[in-house]
């Protein structure tokens, strides 16, 4: 059978936006089947960047075992399509020379007709890919029923040099399989500053094609599209959720054309962020097998809010909320304790944690003579807290998804085996203000991932108190921090643009304030090396995106 040399001027492309398992390698090959299957009557079919593996992999692909089955998969694909079916282009690792390389690999007429490196390795933010694979060359075009298709992986689409010496060897299509997680505003920067100046460029239509699914910290929020040389968007494929999109496309007057078709609205911020951290969480928790989360839910806007995300990523059924009282716990929060569980319809119980505050002050009491109660005395609290939470944990196995935001632990206000002790956080990645932010919107709008209420998730007095973790008499956080309008300007120009205290100073915030705060992050590095993993929202989270030493004397003033 002749396969990739017969010439056409039409072509019918599928483009498949699927999740992923990393590591599961037989399971991600089905699912590529069962889609190939869905695709019948085309004559290609992309899937995303390293799909048959899981992306990002880490270090997961240093193991021999692992690379070896990758091939024995992507034959059994191969062989797949000697059936007469659509030609599949498949991301996946190879070995060659005793070194790894990202590669995508059209498979057609039974075999692997043609198999294409990625150059650009990124190693910037969440990405490591030097540490894990050898750059290819610049790339040649894969020749297809006659056409030659322009194939930059993922980062590769980022440097126009690799488009152009694609079209400089007569590339006539490019089709860009990506694994591109979610960022705040990142739509824009890949369909206007990347892919349109790539088509400006070069004079070529592109396909681009996204993952979506949560791994780990990072979601991948699909929103692949279709871009022709005219700098039309044609299709513009759904965020969040699996898709199959069928292009069809025919050379005229000798330029490819695709036919326009639907044009998926994507999410307005802040629903995308919020469902970023739906979709992150359900991923997490259903990938890794609990059978739910349960969380303390305290009357203030951070449990509030976590329990939300919680509720719409799981269902009310599988979230379980805990008010843990004290004696510096206000009415107040415990009337709105109880209304955000009747609002969202989760379970909730009481554990008035005195009995072991005052078993601890007896136990330290002959340790702890002679000293006023301070600091010490309120961490106990939350640990308890967190002892009690993490109990109940391993009693009848939900995770225990802690409720810190990004603000506090920029700055240490958290509790280390305390309010930070659990498996997943959601609102890692979002300061205070966008807990704000997306409570308010949450309370007027139903997320289209989610399995929440229709109606408000949370009292209104839960957005409009002052915040406050109630751990002494009278205690709010602006005792402690500045103002959050003021804190997280502040904090952002520290975290996300690494500005000094002089340049922070120079926008205006007060110098002695920006000197504390850069202080405070510095010193509180140690807390959130032992954090747990969260969402990923912004352009620099804790975690993958920013890896400071925890010994570290440098400061900018």
């Amino acid at each position: 059978m002749l396969y990739g040399r017969a010439m056409t001027n039409t072509l019918t492309i599928a483009l498949a936006q699927l999740t992923q398992s990393v590591g599961d390698l037989v399971a991600n090959a089905d699912a590529m089947l069962e889609w190939r299957d869905r695709a019948k009557g085309a004559d290609l079919i992309v899937y995303p960047e390293l799909q048959l593996i899981g992306y990002p992999p880490e270090d997961l692909v240093l193991k021999p075992a692992l690379v070896e089955r990758a091939g024995i998969e992507l034959q059994r694909l191969a062989k797949a399509t000697a059936d007469g079916g659509p030609a599949m282009l498949v991301g996946t690792v190879v070995a060659a020379h005793g070194v790894l390389f990202n590669v995508v690999a059209m498979l057609d007429g039974g075999e692997i007709t043609a198999i294409r490196q990625k150059r650009e390795l990124p190693n910037y933010g969440t990405f490591d890919e030097k540490r894990l694979f050898a750059p290819g060359p610049l790339p040649e075009p894969v020749e297809f029923r006659g056409v030659k298709l322009g194939l930059p992986i993922c980062e590769d689409v980022w440097f126009p040099f690799v488009t152009a010496h694609l079209k400089a060897q007569g590339a006539e299509i490019l089709i860009t399989p990506n694994g591109s997680p979610y960022e705040i505003g990142k739509d824009d920067r890949r369909l206007h500053q990347v892919c349109a100046a790539r088509v400006q460029e070069t004079g070529l239509p592109i396909a681009y094609l996204n993952r979506v699914g949560g791994q780990d910290e990072l979601v991948f929020d699909g929103a692949s599209f279709v871009m022709g040389a005219d700098l039309t968007t044609l299709h513009q494929m759904p965020d969040w959720e699996e898709a199959l999109l069928i292009t069809h496309w025919e050379k005229r007057d000798g330029t490819w054309h695709c036919a326009p078709g639907d044009i998926h609205a994507l999410d307005p911020h802040p629903e995308d962020t919020y469902n970023a951290m739906v979709l992150g969480l359900r991923d997490y928790v259903n990938r890794n097998r609990f059978p739910g989360v349960v969380l303390g839910l305290s009357g203030g806007i951070d449990s509030a809010l976590s329990a939300a995300v919680a509720v719409d990523a799981l269902g009310a059924d599988r979230v379980w909320c805990v008010m843990m009282p004290s004696r510096f716990t206000s009415q107040d929060s415990l009337d709105d304790a109880a209304e955000c569980a009747r609002l969202l319809g989760v379970r909730l119980d009481s554990i008035p944690i005195e009995p072991a505050v005052a078993a601890f002050d007896t136990m330290l009491a002959g340790v702890f003579e002679g000293r006023d109660r301070d600091l010490a005395e309120e961490n106990i609290q939350s640990r308890i807290r967190g002892v009690t939470l993490m109990g109940i944990s391993n009693k009848f196995g939900p995770m225990l998804l802690t409720t810190g935001n990004k603000s506090e632990m920029s700055v240490g206000y958290a509790t280390i085996y305390g309010d930070m002790a659990g498996g997943y956080s959601v609102l890692k990645d979002a300061y205070k203000t966008t807990v704000f932010d997306l409570s308010r919107w949450r309370n007027d709008a139903v997320p289209s991932l989610g399995l929440g209420p229709s109606g408000p998730v949370m009292p209104e007095r839960v957005i409009t108190k002052p915040p406050t973790a109630e751990l002494r008499d009278n205690q709010r956080d602006d005792d402690s921090l500045p103002p959050y309008e003021v804190l997280d300007p502040i904090l952002h120009g520290l975290v996300e643009e690494e500005l000094s205290v002089d340049q922070l100073t120079a926008r205006g915030f007060e110098r002695d304030t920006v000197a504390r705060i850069e202080r405070l992050l510095y010193v509180a590095e140690y807390k959130r090396r032992q954090a747990p993993p969260g969402v990923k929202l912004g352009t620099r989270n804790f975690g993958r995106d920013r890896r400071y030493p925890i010994t570290n004397a440098f400061r900018t003033l």
